[in-house]
């Protein structure tokens, strides 16, 4: 049976500040916010995978961090977004304000030798977030706008040190994370 796996950066000890910022969006309908406590900046989205090709995955996760040149760095996680745009709100995210370039560097590596082995090519711009929400109606499409168009919040600051292979159980009560994998940068 397939597993469903993404590559991570998990946002280990930040739970409290991401709960805190959820809260400012408490009141909008329409509304689910994400677990806090598993809180990460998707690398890659691998899909439903045969899961004898993990052994592979690991190697070339480890191969693509090689491939970055990237070390471990401090990320400063902070500021809201959306995505696709203000007025169609499907996505509420957690933004990155240190360690960009480094989250870029790693995921192009990343999607790289993914693809190489197959796995579907990303078909937007990476940009480096934490999902904090998702959007089911526009019910609180206003107070979501007010939000992000006039708060700032600075969510905390992490040592990123690995990236994780992470696989993902749909259940009744949303998806479980388990990291399959760490691979040290």
């Amino acid at each position: 049976m397939s597993k469903r796996l993404f590559v991570s950066v998990d946002l280990d000890g930040l739970a409290e500040e991401v709960a805190a910022v959820q809260e400012l969006l408490a009141d909008a309908s329409g509304l689910n916010v994400t677990d806090p406590a598993q809180a990460h900046v998707t690398m890659k989205f691998l899909g439903d995978t045969d899961p004898d090709r993990v052994p592979e995955l690991v190697e070339e996760l480890e191969a693509a961090v090689a491939d970055s040149g990237v070390d471990p760095f401090t990320a400063k996680f902070g500021g809201l977004g959306v995505f696709p745009s203000l007025d169609y709100i499907s996505v509420v995210w957690l933004g990155v304000r240190e360690g960009s370039a480094e989250l870029t560097r790693l995921h192009e590596a990343i999607e790289e030798r993914t693809v190489a082995m197959g796995f579907d090519a990303e078909d937007h711009d990476f940009t480096p977030h934490a999902t904090l929400a998702r959007m089911q109606h526009a019910g609180g499409k206003e107070l979501v706008q007010d939000v992000v168009g006039n708060r700032d919040p600075t969510v905390g600051t992490l040592r990123v040190e690995e990236i994780r292979l992470t696989e993902s159980t749909l259940t009744d009560d949303g998806p479980v994370y388990s990291t399959l994998h760490a691979v040290p940068l």
